[in-house]
């Protein structure tokens, strides 16, 4: 691996600044996916923060419902975004507020599910072909295969944690 994972003299500082030499493998992968992941987002968030007034976790939930026109509970958008149930409802009332999505009882009527509304459509399209174009150039270091053999090899990584969570003890 290389990338100024040992904390050489003028590299920058992060995740995998505090590793040394006889660290073991998967603690600088599990380093280097955190520090790449927070790389990311950071870059998103700030372009985001020039571009609208929409944030990259209020984005995260629009993207969700734009997915899913017929609306998500909330538990639904709290399991997919990976957050608490509390975060989500702060954002959807904010995002009510604005106009920009509206609850809606569910078919079943167990339930309140989340919609875009029109206002919220049009705010999240404006938004998200860019945000596209901005995820394409921070990944253009890979090749399309080599992009294809991480998202791979990190999805072999993601199934075996949900199958470890889901056993008890696991």
């Amino acid at each position: 691996m290389t990338g100024g994972i040992t904390g050489q003299a003028g590299a920058p500082a992060d995740h995998e600044t505090r590793l040394s030499q006889g660290d073991h493998q998967a603690i600088k992968l599990w380093l280097r996916l955190l520090t790449t992941t927070t790389l990311i987002e950071t870059d998103l968030r700030a372009r985001l923060g020039q571009h609208s007034d929409i944030s990259l976790p209020r984005f995260d939930l629009l993207a969700q419902l734009a997915r899913q026109p017929d609306g998500l509970r909330m538990s639904d958008l709290s399991a997919r975004l990976m957050v608490t149930r509390g975060n989500v409802t702060r954002l959807a009332d904010q995002l009510e507020r604005e106009g920009l999505v509206q609850r809606c009882g569910g078919p079943d009527r167990r339930g309140v599910t989340l919609q875009l509304t029109r206002l919220g459509q049009e705010r999240f399209g404006e938004v998200a072909s860019t945000h596209e174009d901005w995820v394409v150039q921070l990944l253009d270091a890979l090749s399309g295969p080599e992009q294809e053999h991480l998202s791979q090899l990190l999805g072999k990584i993601k199934t075996q944690i949900n199958t470890r969570r889901s056993i008890p003890g696991g």
